[in-house]
């Protein structure tokens, strides 16, 4: 009964849960709907309880034979399961997948895309099925007995096409996790659900933008380098994790599930088998191994899955580009590689006595009788994964402090003695629970197979095996133990914090930049990617790279500017020592003039655009576009906020990588480098980035600055990084720029450059002010720059980027390349493009040369 209390409490309980649900219903009506359909048939003919009824399976479950008799299974199939697991498994996937779905496309077009998505991937995967008897082989034998019922292949479908309304980053993230999950079904477990659900996803991806009114594309994905590091680590984990998958599935069939007995021969071993075994004398090797999977327990499967283990590791170890980790993985897959090889000349070798069961090489060498295509292609999946290894090589150049892995390697070295010397002393004390009981020599010749996995030594007759609880726990546990620590210790060597490849060189010159006086660009040199020459005074250095034999640095000498002279004397001596022409680039005047008397040629490349701060103030006609911006972010409570990367919070951090990832994959071309900075660049501690935030903590874009410091105080920054979300505040970074001046004329600041942008230059008055007037003919180097900066305007906007900052009325410096022999021309232009674009593939070769014939067609269209 009742009390007042409980009737006073049930609203309260309810009063929650039900607007919740109202809620869901009201921007997911179709998925609520599609919940009572899967559940209402359930329940009316008792399926739910029992599984499918056999009067009701032609009408409801789907198989490879259904068409056309049983055409209407195409839908029905959809709102039934197999028992109550599979019900409470599709209302887990119908509220997890299908409410975020709906509520991206809309009721209608959830509806449409499930359907149709549905649909199509029946029929294909019925069309395949049938269609590639041949080359499937016993897969399509297997495949024709499987049956399909569930509503994963709407969901799916619709998922994939709700991906469409999502920004760059998260749809790619999304899509590559689904598929990545969808594939390695498929290659491994290989049921006809797996392919129905792939080739459902499938027909969503090119689904989606046709329902949002758009044409779909194919295209390669441009990413920038920590998002690609992201993608080569989710393959390996993918590679790691599908044996695994395939072995722990008991009736797996895809035509990579023949990897499982690679990669972790986990084995079930029946008793009454077992005992045929060991009851014919002249088996007693057989007998053993069975013992000994029978035997194999958590342990045991851990050693079984030891590779994938350490590939799951090593994967975290590529997704922050260390390069130890590209190395591990390298040989990793190419020892599976080799491993794979050496089953398959076994399988096809003519042997006299083959294995008494279809496990193991038994399985390996069946398959290879009867389908021996199906076994190489396999083999071509480690040796695909070391060609992208060897392939992405430049992504992974992040290494560990000094001693790091030396350190390892000797900590691992003792560990691995020490359990060793355990091992021997229990187990000669543990003796009488081995069968039979080992000695010394035994004990020693079985120690290294402790440390290897489990199924790599099944094909070898143990020379003895534990019977009682305390040997089993000191068998299995040696190597257990042992893998343990190295994991750890790799984790842990993957969190240190990376070392710069320069070491103390860049201490040393930080400490200089610091102490004494550079550019405005000079904080650059301490960006990945350049070496340090430092003057004999040990006061002065100069950041340069060695391209096409040109030693190009990044602007000019840091340090006292009365060693100018004897820093450029002393840097082309060493240069020449070397057999390098040295080229300096992105220098201001000063450095010019103190050149022209050694007889080397310039060009000018850039314009810096520089605000003094000193008397800034945004007032007048000139500075409209300026007011409005910042007054129109106030009315949209957009207000600006310094922060320092590193120390970002997740969810800011997690937005910025967003925002940046859209830009990359929008331009079609790989990020610049060289004098242009990415989000490696921001992850410095002294650089200070800009956010225009809105109260609801969204950034509509971002802004860093680079300090500029004379005499150990700085005095000035430099604007370096700029991205805006596409979706955001339209003036959100002439807010930005407006923000930071005004902010660092408070703080005391002498000036701010705006940077310059590369083979753009806009004509000036004597007085320092724009003029958007044709230029002066200009003759050879000069012109062929200016015709190269036209030809790249619309793929990279340089010269439009310069007519941006011209809002701001700043003051030009031009910036010029110098450099000593004329004849050297050829080597420095491709000294500088490779600087810019160090990782241009060949895709985007022809991308950016379609543009650049499109882009004269275009502008003659428009005159």
């Amino acid at each position: 009964m009742k009390t007042k209390k409980d009737f006073q409490l049930w609203p309260s309980k309810w009063g929650i849960v039900f607007p919740a649900i109202f809620k869901t219903w009201r921007h997911a009506p179709a998925t609520w709907i599609l919940l009572v359909l899967l559940w209402v048939p359930g329940l009316l003919t008792g399926t739910l309880r029992s599984g499918q009824h056999p009067g009701w399976r032609s009408a409801t479950v789907l198989t490879s034979s259904s068409l056309p008799e049983h055409w209407w299974t195409i839908i029905t199939a959809a709102f039934w399961e197999r028992g109550l697991v599979g019900y409470l498994i599709g209302t887990a996937l119908l509220l997890v997948v299908g409410i975020p779905a709906e509520r991206r496309l809309g009721s209608l077009r959830f509806i449409i895309a499930g359907l149709t998505a549905q649909t199509a991937g029946m029929v294909l995967t019925i069309g395949i099925v049938h269609g590639g008897r041949s080359l499937l082989g016993s897969w399509s034998a297997q495949l024709l007995t499987h049956s399909f019922v569930g509503p994963s292949a709407f969901l799916f479908g619709a998922a994939l096409a709700a991906t469409t309304s999502l920004g760059v980053l998260w749809r790619r993230r999304l899509r590559l996790t689904l598929f990545a999950l969808l594939i390695l079904l498929a290659l491994y477990s290989g049921s006809f659900p797996d392919l129905i659900r792939l080739a459902a996803a499938t027909v969503g991806v090119f689904l989606g933008p046709l329902l949002f009114g758009r044409t779909p594309r194919i295209s390669v994905p441009i990413s920038s380098r920590r998002e690609a590091r992201v993608l080569i680590a989710l393959i390996v984990a993918a590679s790691a994790v599908g044996p695994v998958l395939a072995g722990l599935l008991p009736h797996a069939v895809g035509p990579l599930s023949v990897l499982r007995f690679l990669f972790t021969n986990i084995q079930v071993v029946d008793p009454q088998t077992l005992q045929t075994l060991c009851s014919d004398p002249t088996q007693v090797k057989d007998c053993a191994a069975a013992q000994l999977q029978l035997r194999a327990g958590a342990g045991g499967i851990f050693m079984s899955i030891l590779p994938s283990v350490l590939l799951l590791v090593i994967a975290d170890g590529l997704r922050r580009g260390r390069r130890f980790a590209w190395y591990a993985a390298l040989i990793i897959q190419g020892g599976l590689g080799i491993l794979a090889g050496s089953y398959i000349v076994t399988a096809f070798m003519p042997s006299g006595a083959s294995m008494p069961s279809n496990e193991g090489l038994g399985a390996v060498e069946i398959t290879a009788k009867y389908h021996p295509l199906g076994l190489i292609l396999p083999l071509l999946l480690p040796v695909l994964l070391v060609i992208l290894l060897l392939g992405t090589r430049r992504l992974f150049r992040v290494t560990a402090p000094p001693k790091t892995y030396l350190s390892l390697f000797g900590t691992l070295l003792t560990t691995a003695v020490v359990l060793s010397v355990i091992y021997v002393l229990a187990a000669l004390g543990l003796a009488s629970g081995f069968a039979p009981a080992p000695g010394l020599a035994d004990l020693l010749a079985d120690l290294p197979d402790r440390f290897l996995p489990l199924g790599y030594l099944l094909d070898l007759s143990p020379a003895f095996f534990p019977q009682s609880s305390a040997t089993v726990i000191l068998y299995e546990g040696i190597g257990i133990t042992f893998w343990c620590i190295a994991t750890v210790l790799m984790l842990r060597s993957f969190l240190r914090p990376a070392h710069d490849s320069q070491g103390t060189n860049a201490l040393r010159a930080r400490g200089i930049l610091k102490a004494t006086r550079g550019s405005s660009l000079s904080w650059m040199t301490q960006w990945s990617g350049n070496s340090y020459w430092f003057a004999e005074s040990g006061n002065s250095f100069i950041a340069y790279r060695v391209l096409s034999g040109i030693a190009l640095t990044l602007g000019p000498p840091v340090g006292p500017p009365t060693e100018l002279l004897k820093t450029i004397d002393e840097f082309t001596r060493y240069t020449a020592e070397n057999g390098w022409t040295p080229c300096f680039y992105s220098v201001p005047g000063e450095f010019r003039a103190a050149t022209q008397d050694l007889g080397w040629g310039s060009v000018e490349v850039a314009q810096e655009t520089i605000l003094d701060l000193a008397g800034l103030s945004f007032t007048g006609k000139k500075f409209q576009d300026i007011r409005t911006a910042l007054n129109k972010a106030n009315k949209e409570g957009i207000h600006a906020q310094w922060i320092s990367y590193p120390e970002a919070p997740l969810s800011i951090a997690d937005q910025i990588h967003a925002i940046s990832e859209e830009w990359v994959a929008d331009k079609k071309m790989p990020e610049m480098g060289f004098t242009l900075g990415g989000l490696e660049e921001i992850n410095d501690p002294e650089v200070r980035c800009l956010l225009a935030i809105d109260d609801q903590h969204t950034v509509h874009a971002i802004a860093s600055w680079l300090p500029v410091y004379r005499d150990e105080i700085v005095v000035g920054w430099t604007l370096d990084f700029m991205r805006r979300r596409s979706s955001g505040f339209r003036a959100s970074i002439e807010f930005l720029i407006a923000s930071a001046a005004l902010s660092c004329k408070e703080d005391g600041y002498e000036f701010l450059s705006l940077s310059g942008a590369p083979l753009a230059r806009i004509e000036q008055t004597p007085t320092g002010s724009a003029l958007h007037t044709p230029e002066p003919r200009r003759a050879g180097l000069d012109k062929l720059l200016e015709q190269l900066g036209a030809i790249l305007e619309p793929v990279y906007g340089f010269k439009s980027l310069l007519t941006f900052k011209s809002k701001f009325q700043p003051r030009y410096e031009p910036l010029f390349m110098v450099y000593p022999d004329a004849a050297a021309l050829p080597n420095i232009a491709n000294a500088v493009g490779r600087a810019y674009l160090p990782k241009v593939s060949f895709q985007q070769s022809l991308n950016l040369a379609g543009r650049i014939i499109r882009h004269p067609a275009q502008r003659r269209r428009r005159v």
